[in-house]
């Protein structure tokens, strides 16, 4: 089932860029399971594949840790080239510009994601590719945690309806390194090196899944009634003010003519 769900992926990756005319795929890595994993998806295609190490303010264990992958899915894949670039000179003018004003340090924080999309879209357009995203069904359509315009600025997203139980399940699959596969997950955005689970009011994916399944009301196991209600309270209070991500654009009609 695992492989055949790979192959549907791949296939789908693939089938797409074709149809588009696009002759490569360019793909953030980040150290995190999901970037290991759209990365590894990407590579299997057979297309060049640019797998984007891009640090910025990273603490050295998550940069280390994109490293490793880098290096697996060049000696793995012979479409695969890993490119470093490093985005503290163009953030720390950028802040240098803002902060006078503007000095808000979630907005920084979402800026390095912004200035990550810019980088893979530079080297898209330079390269005829496209940009895949790295978002699964849980940070995508459940809590919408990304950075509108960041890493959420993609052209596909291949793993965007799979939960993250189902991208840890492919990580293992596929041989993704296990200092990957066991690292606490984290948007690397952050100097002091928070975690997701610390910026998700202490909820872990598994708690994030669980709720997630109890408000679309597909049955789940998770403890008592009291518990679910209390889990699914704080799902819903983190999902709210993300909702205008997952939301299209609002459009003013304009009802005169």
């Amino acid at each position: 089932m695992t492989q055949q769900l790979i192959d549907n992926i791949v296939k789908w990756i693939k089938d797409y860029a074709v149809a588009n005319s696009m002759e490569t795929l360019v793909v953030g890595v980040s150290g995190g399971i999901d970037s290991a994993v759209v990365s590894t998806l990407c590579a299997k295609t057979g297309m060049p594949v640019y797998a984007v190490t891009m640090p910025v303010k990273q603490i050295q264990s998550q940069h280390d840790l994109s490293m490793t992958h880098g290096q697996w899915l060049t000696e793995n894949f012979s479409n695969v080239t890993h490119k470093v670039i490093e985005l503290n000179t163009v953030y720390n003018a950028f802040k240098f510009e803002m902060q006078q004003d503007f000095d808000d340090q979630h907005a920084f924080a979402n800026s390095k994601s912004r200035l990550r999309m810019v980088t893979l879209y530079q080297i898209a357009g330079a390269t005829k590719g496209i940009v895949v995203g790295t978002g699964n069904k849980v940070e995508d359509f459940g809590v919408g945690f990304y950075t509108k315009y960041g890493d959420g600025g993609v052209d596909i997203s291949p793993i965007a309806d799979l939960y993250k139980s189902e991208v840890y399940e492919i990580a293992e699959y596929l041989n993704i390194n296990k200092d990957i596969i066991s690292a606490p997950p984290t948007d690397g955005l952050w100097e002091d090196g928070r975690t997701d689970k610390d910026q998700l009011q202490g909820l872990s994916y598994d708690d994030l899944e669980k709720a997630m399944m109890l408000h679309e009301d597909i049955p789940t196991e998770h403890g008592h009634d009291s518990q679910e209600k209390k889990l699914l309270d704080t799902y819903l209070k983190i999902r709210k003010p993300n909702l205008h991500k997952m939301n299209p654009i609002p459009i003013y009609k304009n009802t005169s003519i």
